[in-house]
């Protein structure tokens, strides 16, 4: 595999990360960066991590995960996001900020949207089996771009939610369902 593969790939991957945080800075209009930077750093972390799990667990257990990662992936987009859209509609009489910092980045949430949009990336061990030695260098190239991406789609998301007169809440949890969906849907097209 050479670096440039191990680009698009880091990319490929990331795309899930940065829809999500794309959703999450929608459904944010202030963001803290203190506390919405563990977004970030876990999708990078969890996507870098996942391929040398799958590495090291080897080719079958890699194969028998990804026979059902897109439904355990649909499962934890579909509740998180029916969460931010329950949230929304049933509105708490709180500061905003606060509300949606301890909703949208509490470390159980975010650990859950690292694990789905990660889960897929687990398979992608097995591109490595036969290039052992370019392991260390594909974790770092992938974990980099995860973390890349879910920046600039918080950025996005937050720039694109302040300006938005809807609920931005509803609008981030649909994306986050549809996410789940486009997933399974990947996985059987």
């Amino acid at each position: 595999m050479t670096l440039l593969e191990i680009i698009l790939l880091s990319i490929g991957l990331a795309m899930d990360c940065f829809a999500v945080s794309t959703a999450t800075g929608i459904a944010c209009k202030d963001l803290q960066i203190r506390k919405a930077s563990k977004m970030p750093i876990l999708f990078g972390l969890f996507q870098g991590g996942m391929p040398l799990i799958g590495f090291v667990l080897s080719i079958s257990f890699a194969e028998f995960i990804a026979s059902f990662s897109h439904w355990i992936a649909l499962a934890i987009l579909c509740f998180l996001g029916g969460k931010m859209i329950f949230e929304e509609i049933h509105e708490v009489e709180e500061d905003e900020t606060d509300t949606c910092t301890a909703n949208h980045f509490g470390w159980k949430n975010v650990i859950l949207l690292a694990i789905a949009t990660s889960i897929d990336a687990l398979a992608t061990g097995i591109l490595f089996v036969t290039t052992p030695e370019i392991i260390g260098l594909a974790i770092v190239i992938i974990a980099l771009g995860s973390f890349l991406f879910s920046c600039i789609g918080l950025y996005l998301g937050q720039t694109f939610g302040k300006k938005m007169n809807i609920k931005a809440g509803i609008l981030g949890g649909v994306i986050l369902i549809a996410i789940g969906v486009k997933i399974v849907l990947e996985h059987y097209l």
